[in-house]
């Protein structure tokens, strides 16, 4: 026997690199190394080490950062997977998931995704692991169950099943209490492309999260930048699809009568209009949605024609948005004249 492999009659070339370094007690025992046998080899000072909850190191010395990962998942999974996980080949594309209904999430699964904002794996005291809400599990060492009734589509990160950045930034921003440490996780989400704010900001309400001071400072920087991402994108898209130039950040107004309200982009002689849909899904904007249904029913009454484009749209659909937008130009020739506005900077 080496420090690293178990006796056993079964071998073990057919394992991964890192599961003949982590495995389940029962793992071993479906390789014929007895529980005697185990805890010898888990002795003070032994060439193993108990992880976790049937779950063993088998080497001396601190787990890296992937094996802890790797044990975090096999301890939240292993009484519906008693055996070794499941390799999936190469190609298939509907392999069973090596972790099935376990997920990894907080500022672990974070740090998976790649943001610069998140701690290093060594770094980090706990390993979040999402489960369904029956799952009768409890925190253990490295491994902190989070309970879930719905839940979500894991992304594969290095071979590992890690909660969607939305997900793991509510389960992240929940143990948090800085908020500049808040802040800089909910802005890096954004900036650097992992996610819409619409989807940050529903995650953090389902949570019930955003009665928080802190959290809600820090969402107000993120709708912020967000919208200044999407008015790039905007601008971005007018100019990369051809499209005749539009005045933009407007304000309409009837002559001398109410303000109708603010644009992004306004085509003045084909009265066509772009308005970005940055709500945040929070409950109490339900009147907020009253009122840009309200101004588009006022526009369009005059003429206006509205077209509504959401961050995700415009960031995932540039080409269809571009269409939707010249359409919409191009009809202006076969409508009625609309009624005259006046254009006033916003």
């Amino acid at each position: 026997m080496t420090h690293n492999t178990p006796l056993s009659p079964r071998p073990l070339r057919h394992l991964s690199e890192i599961h003949r370094r982590v495995m389940t007690a029962a793992q071993l025992k479906s390789h014929g190394v007895a529980t005697a046998e185990m805890n010898e080899q888990c002795r003070p000072g032994g060439p193993w080490q108990q992880l976790l909850p049937g779950v063993l190191l088998l080497h001396p010395g601190p787990p890296t950062g992937e094996e802890r990962l790797h044990a975090a998942l096999m301890y939240a999974s292993r009484e519906r997977t008693p055996g070794v996980p499941a390799q999936p080949n190469a190609g298939e594309e509907h392999a069973a998931p090596a972790y099935p209904e376990v997920m990894i999430t907080g500022l672990a699964a974070l740090t998976l995704h790649g943001f610069s904002a998140a701690p290093p794996l060594t770094a980090l005291d706990t390993v979040d692991v999402l489960v369904p809400r029956m799952r009768r599990l409890r925190s253990a060492g490295c491994a902190r169950i989070l309970r879930t009734s719905a839940l979500p589509t894991p992304r594969q990160v290095t071979g590992l099943p890690v909660a969607p950045v939305p997900r793991a930034l509510a389960d992240a921003v929940a143990e948090l209490t800085d908020a500049s440490a808040v802040r800089r996780l909910l802005t890096e989400a954004v900036r650097g492309g992992h996610c819409e704010p619409a989807s940050v900001v529903r995650e953090l309400n389902q949570a019930k999260l955003l009665g928080r001071p802190h959290v809600v400072d820090a969402v107000d920087s993120l709708l912020a930048e967000g919208r200044a991402i999407a008015e790039d994108r905007l601008y971005a898209m007018v100019h990369e699809h051809g499209l005749p130039d539009p005045v933009w950040n407007v304000d309409l107004r009837l002559p001398g009568g109410p303000h109708l309200g603010g644009l992004d982009a306004y085509w003045p002689e084909q009265a066509v209009a772009v308005e970005l849909d940055t709500r945040a899904p929070r409950q109490e904007e339900d009147a907020l949605w009253s009122e840009y249904a309200r101004k588009r029913e006022t526009l369009e009454r005059l003429g206006i024609t509205v077209v509504h484009i959401t961050p995700k749209k415009l960031r995932d659909g540039t080409e269809q948005q571009a269409a939707v937008v010249r359409t919409a130009l191009m009809a202006a020739a076969d409508r009625d004249p609309a009624a005259y506005v006046v254009v006033l900077p916003r």
